[in-house]
């Protein structure tokens, strides 16, 4: 129905209808449809500030199943890193001890990265921590996988070389000492018998007569034969895979420098020069720069029974003669 307007006219006191021009009535049409078209604007932005527009509510649920797949992918890597540890183990306390390795060094291990900040272009990033800090769980994942790659390439090459190490481990007691009798001293902190005071000894002596043969241990190179201070007429074999063996007090030489022995080849004669009180045979393990107790490594030599004898008899040092 449409509107009529009417106006107070004080003259007559009565009231005169109106009729609005066209322009009149073009205006009041475009200020309602300009109220009307404000008044809907605002109602849209207070839905979108509320709502959001599909699209914004498409990116969050997108946004949110990313967020959650970075704390999957975070879970994960730390369960890889858990498994790459045990492997770590593994590899130092197993593989390398039974192959006679040094463990990796942990500072190799737990290298990380230096230099630059390598995650500036992600701390920009909506939930940058979380990116980053899966980023940097991958990194590090990665490097570690590389270092125990070329673990187990190193512990393979071990693997083949195998064989010929055991032929180089000193395995046998350098004398004929079937029955231990032979066994005078041991390794370990005992009284020097010719000062009388506390020393440390470095090796197992064995008792025997003057030109009795001496063994080598292992297969290796002789890399000295000679005399040296204390020792006497000494030889000295280098084994390979960190092993050397020193024989000492001896009265002849049948080997010489830069020869190739293997174990069980006669290499001299028990005697008894430098400081000695008696003919016998001084023997010293080193393994990796570092002496070691020779009894340790008779293992193709004795029995278990034996081994705790010739420990004992060790212990109690029998006879010492340097």
């Amino acid at each position: 129905m449409r509107k009529v307007y009417y106006i107070y006219n004080p003259q007559t006191q009565t009231y005169d209808r109106i009729y609005p021009t066209v322009r009149q009535r073009a205006l009041s049409i475009l200020r309602r449809l300009f109220y009307g078209m404000g008044l809907g604007a605002g109602c849209f932005i207070v839905l979108l500030l509320i709502f959001g527009s599909p699209s914004e509510k498409e990116l969050r649920i997108e946004n949110s199943r990313l967020l959650a797949q970075y704390n999957v992918l975070s879970r994960r890597l730390d369960d890889a890193m858990g498994v790459l540890q045990d492997i770590q183990q593994r590899d130092d306390n197993l593989y390398r001890v039974i192959l006679q390795a040094d463990p990796v060094s942990p500072a190799i291990r737990q290298a990380g990265y230096g230099g630059t900040n390598r995650y500036e272009e992600l701390m920009d990033l909506a939930n940058s921590k979380l990116v980053v800090n899966t980023t940097q769980k991958l990194d590090v994942l990665s490097k570690r996988l590389y270092i125990q790659s070329k673990s187990f390439d190193d512990v393979i090459d071990m693997c083949k070389n195998h064989d010929e190490m055991l032929k180089c481990v000193p395995a046998i007691q350098p004398i004929s000492n079937k029955d231990l009798r032979q066994t005078a001293s041991g390794y370990g902190t005992r009284i020097d018998p010719i000062y009388g005071t506390t020393k440390f000894h470095a090796g197992m002596d064995f008792s025997a007569h003057p030109g009795t043969d001496v063994y080598a241990t292992g297969n290796g190179t002789v890399v000295k034969v000679g005399w040296e201070t204390g020792y006497g007429n000494t030889i000295e074999i280098d084994h390979g895979f960190g092993y050397m063996t020193r024989y000492a007090h001896l009265q002849g030489f049948n080997t010489k420098v830069g020869k190739k022995v293997v174990r069980g080849e006669i290499i001299g004669k028990v005697g008894s020069t430098g400081k000695s009180t008696g003919p016998h045979l001084h023997y010293e393990v080193h393994v990796k720069g570092q002496v070691v107790n020779p009894v340790n490594y008779y293992f193709m030599d004795l029995s278990a029974e034996d081994y705790e004898k010739m420990i004992q008899l060790a212990a109690n040092h029998g006879k010492v003669f340097d």
